[in-house]
């Protein structure tokens, strides 16, 4: 499995922002995160980043532990944040060139993929820009062709369609199953109820920080539909 989630805790001082969570994430998967504002979702996306150190239990990249190799899980990864933070002072293409460094991207490797998605995303002419000239959905933009650069096994990603215009939005959902298809998997947070439904092959639905249902998409929602589940599972917790 890609992913793997074994009693999870994080704690902000008093807060317990992440109860006990455990779950899998296995090849080919689209795995969809779904809860109120503050359930815990952006929290348990960075600790399996690895940004946020977690409290208790343990989180392994395609058998590795987060803890003991976090550079060796990263080179299996991207994330996604759901606001990007980037070098506003570099251009885009300059931007792009700094994370195929990172990864130690070949020069040819580097250039077909900014030419695939940038141009998939509509955003080539715009390369010569600085970052801090760009809108929202074009710094969206950026970052996604940036976490798709390397060819990651897992792709992490927190509310990826806000601020994503409908072509953008759909071009995504294409790329997303075309990672699972090659044998990568998703993990991803998102509010949009119908794009969980028509996009998961797994769901958790979490509150409080605490998991009150996951498993596959039908299963999870049965004869009814997620938001039906979802309002149901939010008012008896």
């Amino acid at each position: 499995m890609l992913l793997e989630m074994k009693n999870v805790v994080k704690q902000f001082g008093g807060l317990t922002a992440v109860s006990n969570m455990s779950f899998s994430v296995e090849k080919g998967e689209i795995f969809g995160v779904i809860g109120p504002n503050g359930a815990g979702k952006t929290t348990t996306l960075k600790s399996v980043a690895g940004i946020l150190r977690f409290d208790a239990g343990e989180i392994f990249i395609n058998g590795k532990s987060i803890k003991a190799d976090p550079v060796g899980c990263k080179r299996e990864m991207a994330y996604i944040p759901d606001n990007p933070d980037m070098y506003e002072f570099l251009s885009g293409i300059k931007y792009l060139n700094f994370v195929a460094d990172i990864y130690g991207m070949t020069k040819a490797e580097r250039e077909e993929r900014i030419t695939k998605y940038a141009d998939m995303f509509e955003i080539t002419k715009d390369l010569a820009q600085p970052v801090s000239a760009y809108s929202h959905g074009m710094k969206q933009k950026l970052a996604i062709i940036s976490a798709l650069m390397h060819k990651p096994k897992l792709l992490l990603m927190d509310e990826p369609f806000v601020g994503l215009d409908p072509i953008a939005a759909h071009q995504l959902k294409g790329i997303m199953r075309e990672l699972c298809d090659e044998g990568g998997a998703i993990f991803f947070s998102t509010h949009v109820l119908e794009v969980a439904e028509k996009l998961c092959d797994k769901v958790a639905i979490i509150k409080g920080g605490k998991l009150l249902k996951s498993g596959p998409m039908e299963q999870v929602k049965g004869d009814a539909s997620l938001e039906n589940v979802f309002l149901e599972l939010c008012l008896l917790y």
